[in-house]
C-alpha cells in the first residue's frame, strides 16, 4: 500500500491484538463526535439561561458545529492523502479536545459559538483519518466487515446517547460538563494514536494540491445562510444585515461552481452531479436532515421551555426516541431489498411530516409530554427509513474512482441540511421579530414544506434510476 500506514511487516497482515486497539480508540473518538452532534439538545435552555440568548439564536451552538464539519469534510479525506493519516488523525483529534474544553469555559456566548465551530473544524479532519485507519488495517472480508459493523454501531450509539447523557449531565454537574467531559477521552486516543499507529511514511512531493477555495466557498455558503436566517428575526437588526448575508451565500455558491469547474483537482467534480438520480437523492438528504434536525430542537424547547419540565426528566423523556431509532436501523435495511430504496425514502419523508403535524397540534392544543411520543416514533421512523434509502440512492452506481465522493458528499449533504434546517424552520419560527402565531407550528409547518419538496423530488426520480436501486 502506497498511502498511509499500516501494521504490514513483510507482507504479513497486522497484529490483530494492536489493530483491535486501535479501533477501540477510534471508535473512543467516532462516539464522543457523534454525541457531540445531539448532546447540546437538551442543555440548549440552561445555556440560554446563563448566557441570556434566546431560544432562535441558540440555534448556533447546533449548526456551528455542523456546518464546519460538513463542508470541511471532504478536505479533511484530501488532507489525509497529503499529510498522512497519523498525523492528520493526531491535528484534528487535538483540535475537537481542544475546541471541547474552550466550550466547556466558554465565557461569553460568542466564544461559545467559535468553540463549537472549531469542534466541527476538528471532526472534519479527525474523522476521515480515523476510518480510513481501520479499513487500512483490517483487511478485505470478515474481519473489515466486522470492524466497519462496531464503527458504524458506535456512531449510532452516540447519536442516541446524546440526548440522555445531555439531561444527566446538565442536571447534576451543569450544561458545561457536556463538553467537559469528552476532554480526558480525546486525550486517551491521542495517546493511542501515538502508541499505537507507526509514523506516516514520506510523502511525495508530487502529490496533488488541495482545493482550498472550494473548501472555503463550501463552507462560506451555509454560514453565511444561516447568519442571514437567523439575523433577520433579531429585533433592531437592519434589514439590509440579513439581505447582505443573503447575497453573499449566493454569490460563495456561484464561486463554488466556477471554481470546482476550473480547478485542475476539484473538491467535487462538477461531473459527478451528471447522474439525476445522485443528484435527486443528494437534495432529498438535506430537506429531510433539515426535518428530522429541527425536530430535535422542538422537543427540546417544547418539554423544558413550554411544559417547564428540567433537563434530566426532558432527556428521560426522550429515550424512547433513542430505543426506536435503534429499532429502525435494525429493520430498515432488512426492507430495502423488498420495497426498494425509493418506497424507503417516501415513507421516512411521509413520517417525518406526519411527526411535525403531531408537533403542530400538540403545541396548538397544549398536550403534555406524553403527547410527543407518537412524533418521537414518526421521528425515527423518518430518520431511519430516510436516511437509510437515500444514501443507498446517492452512492448506487458509483465506481472505485468516485465511490469515496459519493459518500462524502452525501455525509456533507447530510450535516449541511440538517444545519441549514434548524437555521431557517427553527430561527425565523422563534424569531422576535417575526412572530404571529405559535412559534412550534411556524417552525413544524415550514419543515413540512420542505419535507414536500422531498418527496416531490425524488418522486421523480428517472425509471432506469429506480431500476438501479432496487
Amino acid at each position: 500500500m502506497r498511502s498511509g500506514t499500516t501494521f504490514y511487516s513483510r507482507g504479513h497482515s497486522p497484529a490483530p491484538m494492536r489493530a483491535w486497539l486501535v479501533l477501540c480508540a477510534m471508535s473512543m473518538l467516532q462516539f464522543f463526535i457523534a454525541v457531540d452532534v445531539t448532546v447540546v439538545n437538551i442543555a440548549l435552555p440552561s445555556i440560554g439561561a446563563d448566557f441570556g440568548v434566546e431560544g432562535h439564536s441558540l440555534t448556533w451552538v447546533v449548526v456551528g458545529y455542523t456546518i464546519t464539519g460538513g463542508g470541511l469534510l471532504m478536505l479533511g479525506g484530501r488532507l489525509g492523502d497529503l499529510l498522512g493519516r497519523r498525523h492528520t488523525l493526531l491535528v484534528g483529534t487535538t483540535l475537537f479536545g481542544a475546541a471541547s474544553l474552550l466550550a466547556g469555559l466558554a465565557p461569553s456566548f460568542p466564544v461559545l459559538v467559535a468553540a463549537r465551530l472549531l469542534q466541527g473544524a476538528g471532526e472534519a479532519v479527525a474523522l476521515p483519518a480515523a476510518m480510513a485507519t481501520i479499513v487500512l488495517l483490517f483487511p478485505e472480508g470478515p474481519r473489515r466487515s466486522r470492524a466497519l459493523s462496531v464503527w458504524a454501531a458506535v456512531a449510532s450509539c452516540g447519536l442516541v446517547l446524546g440526548f440522555a447523557l445531555s439531561g444527566i449531565i446538565t442536571a447534576h454537574l451543569g450544561w458545561r460538563w457536556i463538553f467537559l467531559i469528552s476532554v480526558p477521552f480525546i486525550l486517551v486516543v491521542i495517546v493511542a494514536t501515538l502508541l499505537l499507529v507507526p509514523a506516516d511514511r514520506p510523502v511525495p512531493r508530487e502529490r496533488v494540491r488541495l482545493d482550498l477555495p472550494g473548501s472555503f466557498l463550501l463552507t462560506a455558503c451555509p454560514l453565511l445562510f444561516v447568519y442571514a436566517a437567523v439575523e433577520a428575526g433579531e429585533p433592531g437588526t437592519a434589514p439590509w444585515v440579513s439581505v447582505a448575508a443573503l447575497v453573499g451565500a449566493v454569490l460563495a455558491a456561484v464561486w463554488f461552481v466556477r471554481v470546482e469547474s476550473r480547478s485542475p483537482n476539484p473538491l467535487v467534480p462538477l461531473t459527478f452531479f451528471a447522474d439525476r438520480a445522485r443528484l435527486r437523492a443528494n437534495a432529498t438528504t438535506m430537506l429531510l436532515s433539515g426535518a428530522l434536525s429541527t425536530s430535535f430542537l422542538l422537543f427540546t424547547f417544547y418539554l423544558q421551555d413550554r411544559l417547564g419540565i428540567g433537563p434530566l426528566g426532558a432527556g428521560l423523556t426522550m429515550l424512547p426516541l433513542a430505543v426506536a431509532l435503534i429499532a429502525a436501523s435494525v429493520l430498515v435495511p432488512r426492507l430495502l431489498g423488498r420495497w426498494g430504496a425509493r418506497v424507503c425514502v417516501l415513507v421516512g419523508l411521509a413520517a417525518a411530516a406526519g411527526a411535525m403535524a403531531v408537533v403542530a397540534l400538540v403545541a396548538t392544543l397544549g398536550g403534555g409530554a406524553a403527547w410527543l411520543l407518537p412524533a418521537m416514533l414518526l421521528i425515527a421512523a423518518g430518520m431511519g427509513f430516510g436516511i437509510v434509502g437515500l444514501q443507498y440512492i446517492a452512492v448506487s452506481g458509483t465506481t472505485d474512482e468516485d465511490a469515496g465522493i459519493a459518500s462524502g458528499v452525501q455525509r456533507a449533504a447530510d450535516q449541511l441540511g440538517g444545519a441549514g434546517g434548524v437555521a431557517v424552520y427553527v430561527g425565523l419560527g422563534f424569531a422576535p421579530a417575526l412572530h404571529a402565531g405559535d412559534p412550534f407550528v411556524i417552525a413544524a409547518v415550514l419543515a413540512v414544506a420542505g419535507l414536500v419538496v422531498g418527496a416531490m423530488v425524488i418522486s421523480r426520480l428517472p425509471v432506469t434510476a429506480q431500476a438501479q436501486v432496487r
